[in-house]
């Protein structure tokens, strides 16, 4: 699930050499994204993971909200047990350390937050496709009346275990509503953005792990 996350939904290169392996029409889509993206402070958002593999016979969705400032790199991600309105994992960064909270095994693993390109970042969800993709615009689809511009991501790194990322976005409101990925096993993995709160007030405090509100837990110190 974390490795997951930051494939979208889990964000254009500006390297002239490399404009020739992608699309104008989406470059100009995803950098609109992008430049309207980086105007807000914080963000929040709750969000919808389906997993589905049809040959595995897997199809499972779960719940969660981002709260992230992508700026400093902090962010919290809650996931919530499948059908159930209960926490089954949390992470939370501060920029420097990383906590993951799991709640089935009482546990807290402490590492060092990572905060590279290729690091779990969910503060960079929404930038994900600026470096290591190629993109083609594939056309509008309309749902439920509205109208989304879609644009496929293929890695330039042919080791990843998915091989392409389908972003669906809001014409109207220049905003991420949804994030496919293709897993190289079959499954395919979908965010689905049900909120979208820009400019969210939210203090530091929300980006530190506070053990007091986790009863008994157990700290494994991973640094």
């Amino acid at each position: 699930m974390k490795k997951l996350f930051i494939y979208i939904i889990l964000s254009t290169l500006t390297v002239a050499s490399a404009f020739a392996q992608k699309d104008a029409d989406a470059k100009v889509i995803l950098n609109r994204l992008s430049k309207q993206y980086r105007t807000y402070d914080a963000v929040k958002t709750d969000f919808t993971l389906t997993i589905d593999n049809e040959q595995a016979n897997v199809k499972q969705t779960q719940t969660g909200t981002l709260v992230s400032r992508s700026k400093v790199n902090k962010y919290k991600v809650t996931v919530y047990a499948p059908g159930k309105k209960t926490v089954a994992q949390e992470i939370i960064s501060d920029g420097k350390n990383q906590w993951t909270f799991l709640k089935d095994a009482n546990e807290v693993q402490l590492n060092v937050a990572d905060n590279s390109d290729e690091g779990f970042n969910p503060a960079k969800i929404f930038t994900i496709y600026e470096k290591g993709y190629k993109y083609i615009y594939t056309g509008q689809q309309k749902i439920a009346g509205r109208i989304y511009q879609v644009v496929d991501l293929t890695p330039e790194d042919g080791q990843k275990n998915y091989f392409k990322v389908r972003l669906m976005i809001d014409k109207a409101k220049n905003q991420l509503y949804s994030a496919q990925i293709f897993d190289k096993n079959g499954s395919k993995y979908t965010y689905t953005l049900r909120t979208f709160t820009p400019n969210y007030k939210v203090t530091d405090a929300t980006f530190a792990f506070n053990k007091k509100a986790y009863p008994g837990v157990e700290v494994v110190d991973l640094r």
